[in-house]
Formats: C-alpha cells, sequence, structure tokens
C-alpha cells in the first residue's frame, strides 16, 4: 500500500513539473517561471501581450538553442569566460551579504518615525568605571528619584533635580527640543518613539551612565527647510553696547527689505554669516534638530515661500530669515527619492549593526556553524599567547593547532592553527591595531569564517544570486558562440558576401543621397568660426588641420537623411548647412554639400558593404538556427502558454 502511495505521489509531482514545462530543446526543459523571470525583466510595452509573449518566447527558445551549442563546445570553460564570471560574482556578492529584508524593515521603521517630530526632555547621571560602589549606588538612587518625581507628572524640573542633587547625586537636565528620526543615536531613538505624549521612559543605562526621556509633545513633521538669513553677530562676550548696535542694524535692515530691498543684495552687504553671505545668505536645506532651537521655530514658523522674519535673537546674534522652500515628507512611501535616501541613511547609521547581528545569526544557521564545546578556553588563549608574541606553537593537553575549532554542513572545518594565524595578523596590523580580548576576537573571527562560508556557497543559498550568475554566464557564452559562428564569420567571408550581394542587388540602392563632408565641432562658437571659413571658399583638409583637435570632418556620400540639419533643410550643391548642437555635451555639426544625387541608384558593393555584412549575419544565423532545431527539436506546451494570458 505504502509503495502505491509513493508511486501516485511520483507521478503527480511527474505531472506537475511537466505541467510547468513551456517548452522543451532537446532533452532540456525550460519552466514557466524561468521564461516569466526573463520576460518580465526585458519586457516592454505591448497593446497585444499575445503577440508579445509569442515573439518573446521566440527569441527565448533561440537564446537557449545557442546557449545550449555554447555549452557543447565548452566555451563555459574558456580562461577569458570563467576570469569575467569570477569578476562579475566579485561585484556583485557584496548585494547579497545584507538582509535585504532587515534593512526594508528599518527603512519602513524610520520612514513612519519621519512623519513625526518629538518634543523630548532628557535626564542624565553619569557613571564611569572609576566610581566607587558607594558612588555608583547614590547615581542609581538619583536617577530612580528623578523617574519617581517625573512619574507623578511634576514639570518643575529645576527644582526636582536641584533638590535630589543636594540628597543624593547631580542630575543633568536638557530640553532636546524637537528631534525625529536619525537625530539620536538609536538606541535612545527607539525609547523615545515608544512614548506617549506626556509619558516618561524607564531609566536606561548605557555604557556612560543613566538616561530618562519624556516625549513632552509631538507633531506631524515639518519635513526639511530651505531659507537664507542676514546675521548680524554679536560676540559671546559682547556688552549691552554691541548687542543695541546689532539690534538697530538688524531693524534698519529689515525695514529695507520689507520696502523692496533685495534681500541677496543685503546679505551680501551686511551677514557675518562669512560661509553664506557672498550666496545672498542662502543655507544648505535642514530639518529638526541641526541648529538651535529658537532658530529652527522662527524658520519652520514662515508660512510660504518668500516671508521673512523680524529679526529675533540667538546665542549668535540677530538674524532675519527668508523662506526659500519646503519640502514636507511625502505622505507615502511611493516617492522613491525620498525612500531611496532614507534608505541610504539607515546603512550609514549605527542601526544598521542591528540587522547585521540578525543576518549573521542567520549565515550561521544556514551555514551549519557548529563550534566544538570540547575546546577549553583557557588552554586556548594560553596556546594563542605563546604564537601571538612568541611565534611558537604550544601543546596544552590534548589541544593543539590541528584541533578543531568549528565546522560547517559543507565539511568545511576551521582549525585552531588557522585561529593562530587569525590572531597574530590582525594584533600585528600596524595601520589598525586591535586591542580586543582574545574572546572578543575570536567572536569576529567566527563571524568572518562563516561569512565566508556562506559567500562561497552564495549559489545555493539564494535563488536571484544563481539566476545572476547563470544569467551572466549564459550572456558570455552567447557573445562568444555568435563571435565565432555569425559575426566574425559574416564579416571575413568575403566570397560569401559578394555572392550575397550579387543575389540580392536589389535590396541596395540608394535613396536620396549627397557627396558631403560632415564635420563635428567641440562646441557652437568653433562651428560658427568654421562654417564662415567654409562658406568663404576654404578647403575643408585646411579648415580641419588648422585645429585638429576641436575639429573632425569626413567625406563620403551619404543619404539625405543621414546628415544632421535641422527641420526642412533645402539641399541643394554647394549649401553648408546650419550647425546643429548635442544638448548632451555641447558638440555640434555642419554638413558640406558637394553634389546631390536622385533616388534609386545601385549601390556598389564597397558602398553597400556595411548593410550587406548585417543581412548576411542575419542569414547565416537564420540557417545556424534552423540546424539548431534539428539537432535540439523545439516542443512548446501550448496549454502553459495560454495560462501565460
Amino acid at each position: 500500500m505504502k509503495k502505491l502511495i509513493l508511486l501516485l505521489a511520483f507521478f503527480s509531482y511527474s505531472f506537475f513539473s511537466y505541467s510547468q514545462a513551456l517548452f522543451s530543446y532537446g532533452n532540456n526543459v525550460v519552466s514557466k517561471d524561468e521564461f516569466l523571470k526573463a520576460y518580465n525583466k526585458n519586457k516592454t510595452t505591448a497593446t497585444n501581450k499575445e503577440q508579445a509573449l509569442r515573439d518573446y518566447l521566440d527569441l527565448y527558445i533561440k537564446f537557449k538553442l545557442k546557449v545550449q551549442a555554447a555549452k557543447e563546445l565548452k566555451l563555459d570553460t574558456l580562461p577569458a569566460l570563467e576570469a569575467d564570471l569570477q569578476n562579475f560574482r566579485s561585484q556583485i556578492e557584496d548585494g547579497y551579504l545584507k538582509d535585504s529584508r532587515q534593512v526594508d524593515l528599518l527603512t519602513d521603521e524610520a520612514y513612519n518615525r519621519s512623519k513625526k517630530d518629538i518634543h523630548t526632555s532628557h535626564f542624565f547621571v553619569a557613571i564611569n568605571s572609576k566610581m566607587l560602589p558607594a558612588d555608583t549606588m547614590k547615581a542609581y538612587k538619583a536617577i530612580m528619584e528623578t523617574y519617581d518625581e517625573l512619574k507623578k507628572g511634576k514639570t518643575n524640573y529645576e527644582d526636582i533635580l536641584a533638590e535630589i542633587k543636594e540628597e543624593l547625586a547631580p542630575v543633568q537636565g536638557n530640553d532636546l527640543g524637537f528631534i525625529t528620526v536619525f537625530t539620536l543615536p538609536y538606541e535612545f531613538e527607539n525609547i523615545i518613539y515608544s512614548l506617549k505624549p506626556g509619558e516618561v521612559s524607564k531609566p536606561y543605562r548605557s555604557k556612560k551612565g543613566w538616561h530618562i526621556f519624556k516625549n513632552e509633545e509631538q507633531r506631524p513633521a515639518v519635513g526639511k527647510i530651505k531659507v537664507a538669513q542676514i546675521l548680524f553677530a554679536v560676540p559671546a562676550a559682547g556688552n549691552n553696547v554691541l548687542r543695541d548696535r546689532a539690534k538697530k542694524l538688524a531693524d534698519s535692515v529689515y525695514e529695507a527689505v520689507g520696502s523692496g530691498a533685495d534681500f541677496s543684495d543685503m546679505a551680501k552687504k551686511y551677514s557675518d554669516d562669512k560661509i553664506t553671505y557672498m550666496n545672498g545668505g542662502l543655507m544648505p536645506e535642514f530639518g529638526v534638530a541641526k541648529y538651535d532651537g529658537g532658530f529652527e521655530k522662527v524658520a519652520f514658523s514662515l508660512k510660504k515661500d518668500g516671508d521673512v522674519s523680524e529679526p529675533f535673537q540667538t546665542e549668535y546674534g540677530y538674524h532675519i530669515l527668508k523662506r526659500i522652500s519646503l519640502s514636507p515628507i511625502p505622505s507615502n512611501k511611493e516617492d522613491e527619492t525620498y525612500m531611496s535616501a532614507v534608505r541610504q541613511e539607515v546603512l550609514n547609521d549605527s542601526r544598521i549593526e542591528t540587522a547585521k547581528e540578525k543576518f549573521l545569526k542567520e549565515i550561521k544557521s544556514r551555514t551549519g556553524y557548529k563550534k566544538n564545546s570540547g575546546i577549553n578556553e583557557t588552554a586556548l588563549w594560553k596556546i594563542t599567547d605563546s604564537f601571538t608574541l612568541a611565534n611558537k606553537k604550544l601543546v596544552v593537553g590534548n589541544l593543539n593547532d590541528k584541533s578543531i575549532l568549528f565546522s560547517f554542513n559543507d565539511n568545511n572545518k576551521v582549525t585552531v592553527g588557522d585561529w593562530l594565524q587569525y590572531a597574530k595578523r590582525t594584533k600585528e596590523n600596524t595601520q589598525t591595531p586591535n586591542t580586543s580580548s582574545y574572546p572578543e576576537l575570536m567572536s569576529s573571527y567566527a563571524a568572518v569564517t562563516a561569512t565566508e562560508n556562506y559567500r562561497k556557497r552564495l549559489q545555493d543559498f539564494n535563488p536571484d544570486f544563481k539566476y545572476q550568475l547563470k544569467e551572466f554566464k549564459e550572456g558570455n557564452m552567447l557573445f562568444e558562440i555568435m563571435e565565432r559562428n555569425v559575426w566574425s564569420k559574416a564579416s571575413s567571408d568575403t566570397a560569401g558576401l559578394l555572392r550575397y550581394y550579387d543575389q540580392h542587388k536589389d535590396n541596395y540602392r540608394w535613396g536620396l543621397s549627397a557627396d558631403a563632408v560632415l564635420y563635428s565641432c567641440a562646441n557652437p562658437t568653433i562651428a560658427k568660426n568654421a562654417t564662415e571659413q567654409i562658406q568663404q571658399g576654404r578647403q575643408w583638409k585646411d579648415v580641419m588641420s588648422e585645429n585638429p583637435t576641436q575639429i573632425q570632418a569626413d567625406s563620403g556620400r551619404y543619404e539625405l537623411g543621414q546628415i544632421p540639419v535641422v527641420e526642412r533643410t533645402n539641399f541643394t550643391a554647394g549649401l553648408v548647412t546650419a550647425p546643429v548642437t548635442n544638448s548632451g555635451d555641447g558638440t555640434t555639426v555642419f554638413a558640406q554639400i558637394i553634389k546631390l544625387y536622385s533616388a534609386d541608384q545601385q549601390r556598389n558593393f564597397e558602398d553597400a558593404r556595411g548593410l550587406v555584412i548585417n543581412d548576411y549575419q542575419t542569414f547565416l544565423e537564420k540557417k545556424w538556427i534552423e540546424q539548431l532545431k534539428k539537432k535540439y527539436p523545439v516542443k512548446v506546451n501550448e496549454k502553459v502558454f495560454q495560462s501565460l494570458l
């Protein structure tokens, strides 16, 4: 009975697998999924989907036939192609050594947080390793007392902290103003964005001490703003006379701007901001928590572009601001430019370490990382000391440099000897000397070796990576086989080209054409000078020889449609056409018409050679495909094809 069930299951699976096969060629099968992956990657907009799929299926079948021919010739073993594949692998594999899912989650989290600004208060008690236990306990009691008082809803922070300082230890209290995503370290940001308005966080211990955060208020994010400023600086130690003088000047300039004076001109004349004044006071775009809270408050209070603030004071002096533009936070994640910028900030931020740690756990799981639990660490560190300090190999008990340290599920084993070499190299690195303890260094070594094992086996773990390698490899093989069987063959077979030309002469006739000289100039000015000289009767070779680096010219017979001209040009013998400038690089072209020819004249073989080569290549390729289809018969599963529609 069990055998019957297994047999039925096998036939069901075989039928299902075949039913998903879109086409076969010889003994090879291409699945519906493989075809769709290629089609969706390369498809263009089409009104007739079925026809577009049929056309691409025809191309894909021909592609597979050519690649199969290349495989039979073992072209994938050519040293040049193997080197290309390895180089390509090196270029793309780093992209697969990141957990894209975790990066996506962090990016989404950062985007969601960016939509909210939080006015934050911060309370802090410093702790360090040199403090006496009694002082450490006082610090702990001080932060807990602060927490208790804040939980009661008290807001007289100065009085609270003064009393705690007198009884226990000093607690710092700071108004951080409004913060947003990426403003503070990720560990603090996580705490703050978990709080509701008015809520106080539990004391949090960092390396430097104890922290409490309070969400004073929150608002929809104000986004980023661009302003221009006029600064009337007052030295930190400035007296009232200097301050009054700056205030009077600021008021005077503000009145002038209000009466129509140009803000940019006023900034150039009066602003003390040495970085922006020559640029009309224009500052780089900024968001919250970038500058002084008072400065930002005024900037974001400006309602519309062009609004100018009254003079206001900060610790730097008096400012007048003009709003240039405001960039709000996008309401959804469809803004690719914004989301890309958020993602890049995530990748450059400390929060990416959380993604790396999770990915490392996944790597160790997938690669079957297994630590040898029988290793005596005390003995291992003793052996490590001996090798890194005195370059001597020790044997301690049954532990030596041949002992297995950890292993992976591909039978790859890492020995104590491998670890010793790593530890020695790391400790001796003069550019970045490592002061980590041996346990910390061992943790890094385990991460490095597990990641390297995963890197070497990426194609086993990641289907997309495997597909990219396959796609590149087959593309290289296709290029090589086409070069051998079509492109080079067509170019070098002069007898075949002549024969093909004689058989298809009627295909190679001139349209309306002209003997002409085409000029390409570095820029419009040079082109203008050159056209004037040609119109005055100078020979094209003389014009070009005087300025060979700026002017290039070529003579020949061209169809009129090949000559770059402005619209509605009336071609006549002797015409020097108006210059046409390339918007991309500024190069400018024009033509000198020598002689005109009527249409439908026969091209000789040399004039038609380029066209003949193209057609002969198509002819050879078609003939070759017919041979391949006989060698590898093609069968399309029409039922599966219909399912694509």
